[in-house]
């Protein structure tokens, strides 16, 4: 019997079967931010959850329309804008921008469309106009609001009765309102605010109302996934749900209510507000984009996540043990780079190693489809990558120790093994490409300084090659041992060395004055050639040595 997807649904407070309404299409919309500044880790929390969702459904054969709102109308847009001394319009679009450029560095897809509330009025203006023809809102002096008490419904999203949220609810005291809870669906303009003309005079749209008009044109009634943070259950879903259900005359107005946890800082949520956030661009200056999207999925995306820097250094590590996997594979089977390999014929090598890889490779891919399965488990998911890995690497050191190439079985079951890591971290936005990216998200001098970095590391790995061609093995040492300081692994193999940097930000400065100690150890032992060399090829990476009574000076 095919295994059943089960998504726990915020509205029933249970997990359901996922069942699309016009399978294998999924309708899914997911709020994205309100456009008045850089995103923060919590911010981002959800852009990842829900593109892992995405990926996901796809790897399960289901076709996702998938849309993402922009906010760019809004009280804190037009706050900072003044704060800066710019229009709202153009502020909003610069951080648009800007969110591209985060979300990009953490491999989030784009949306197949990205709707902005500004290029959306006359669907918001129309929506506000039904709900006033049916009796569902009211106006006051150019404002116009729902009520709440007309949507018998009320509070079913949220598990709280209208009375209960009355009580808990920090609201405003506006005596134009009916009820307390009623909430603004168009807001009259006010004196040096950007305005869009309506039946009720100039003004903008309420908060609420932008998310179901958008999600209603681009998906229709009743689609089948509306997703977002858990501080959005109420009452910005709450009052989608109520003021969309009131204008269709009909429920529901989605299907399966979605909902990450919080991310917190010492138990608190992170949050602007609070001033307790971290923007996700300063971390990306400590930790690469592929270890923050790792981190952000190891655990489970209801459960709150804890943020510090130790935890970003144990996914890290964890990372780092999946991508050794993958480049002693393609050291190993020739393919640089985890190309795509077709699969090969065959079923598994007539060694026990060989055997056991195969049987692990079917039972890691079923264990991570019944994880993803039970609600989009990524924890345990990736467990099965680990154990997959640690198969795969031990097969790989008996051919090592062994000192020979893999046979044909053993080739088969390490293809196969190659295929299965690279496909399953796909699923979770970590693809190979991804994963050995290099940090270079500070723009062009980023990437100016990981390019002259690899330079520097690539001369020293050959000189240290050179010289254990020569059997000048203390020079060889020298450089492995001073390399190790700097944080960088190397490992040498069959094929040569491979690299790995530590968790510390390298800069080419270090390197450049280790190799200036190189030579000069080198003149000490009158390696003339060696000294010489060592200018020269530092010269030709834009590196100008000056010696001195003093010592060595370097100069670009």
């Amino acid at each position: 019997m095919e295994q059943k997807l089960l998504v726990y649904n915020t509205l029933t407070r249970k997990k359901e079967v996922f069942e699309p309404l016009h399978a294998p299409h999924v309708g899914m919309y997911v709020c994205g931010p309100t456009t008045y500044n850089f995103i923060h880790l919590g911010n981002a929390r959800p852009l990842v959850v829900f593109d892992t969702i995405r990926r996901y459904l796809e790897y399960r054969g289901y076709q996702v329309d998938y849309i993402q709102n922009f906010t760019d109308i809004d009280d804190k847009i037009i706050s900072r804008a003044r704060e800066e001394g710019e229009e709202p319009n153009k502020l909003a679009q610069r951080y648009i921008e800007e969110y591209f450029r985060d979300a990009d560095a953490l491999n989030v897809q784009r949306a197949k469309v990205h709707p902005r509330v500004s290029e959306h009025l006359p669907e918001i203006i129309a929506m506000i106009e039904g709900l006033l023809e049916k009796g569902y809102a009211y106006q006051v002096a150019g404002d116009v609001y729902f009520s709440v008490d007309r949507f018998a419904e009320y509070g079913k999203l949220s598990g709280r009765s209208l009375e209960d949220l009355q009580a808990g609810a920090r609201v405003e005291v506006d005596e134009r309102k009916q009820n307390p809870m009623d909430f603004a669906l168009w807001k009259v303009a006010k004196e040096g605010e950007p305005a869009w003309a309506s039946p009720w005079g100039p003004g903008r749209p309420g908060w609420h109302i932008e998310c179901s008009a958008m999600s209603l044109k681009y998906l229709g009634f009743g689609f089948d996934i509306h997703g977002g943070g858990s501080d959005l259950i109420f009452p910005h879903h709450e009052n989608e749900i109520a003021q969309s259900e009131a204008f269709a005359g009909q429920s529901p107005f989605c299907r399966y209510w979605l909902h990450n946890g919080f991310i917190t800082v010492n138990q608190e949520k992170m949050s602007k507000s609070l001033g307790n956030f971290f923007l996700v661009r300063d971390i990306l200056e400590k930790f690469p984009p592929q270890v923050v999207r790792f981190y952000l999925l190891s655990t489970h995306y209801r459960s709150p996540l804890d943020f510090d820097d130790g935890k970003l250094e144990m996914s890290r590590r964890s990372l780092e043990r999946l991508k050794t996997s993958l480049d002693l594979l393609d050291e190993l089977l020739g393919t640089a780079g985890g190309e795509t390999v077709q699969s090969p014929t065959g079923t598994g090598s007539d060694q026990s190693q060989g055997r056991r890889l195969i049987e692990q490779i079917e039972r890691s891919r079923q264990e991570f489809i019944e994880a993803m399965d039970d609600d989009f488990n990524t924890a345990r998911a990736t467990a099965s990558l680990f154990e997959l890995s640690r198969e795969i690497n031990s097969l790989i050191n008996e051919v090592v120790r062994s000192g020979r190439q893999p046979d044909e079985n053993e080739r088969k079951a390490l293809t196969l093994g190659r295929q299965a890591l690279t496909e399953l971290l796909g699923v979770l936005g970590l693809d190979p490409g991804f994963l050995r990216q290099r940090r270079e998200f500070s723009g062009v001098a980023g990437s100016e300084r990981a390019q002259k970095l690899d330079a520097l590391i690539n001369l020293t790995i050959n000189l240290r090659q050179e010289a254990r061609q020569r059997k000048d093995w203390a020079t060889a040492d020298y450089i492995r041992d001073g390399l190790n300081q700097l944080g960088i692994t190397l490992e040498d193999t069959p094929h040569g060395s491979r690299v790995r940097l530590g968790e510390a930000e390298l800069a080419p400065d270090s390197l450049i004055e280790f190799l200036i100690e190189l030579r000069q150890a080198a003149r000490e032992q009158k390696k003339w050639s060696l000294a010489d060399q060592i200018r020269g090829e530092l010269a030709q990476c834009g590196i100008t040595l000056e010696d001195s009574p003093r010592g060595t000076r370097w100069r670009e």
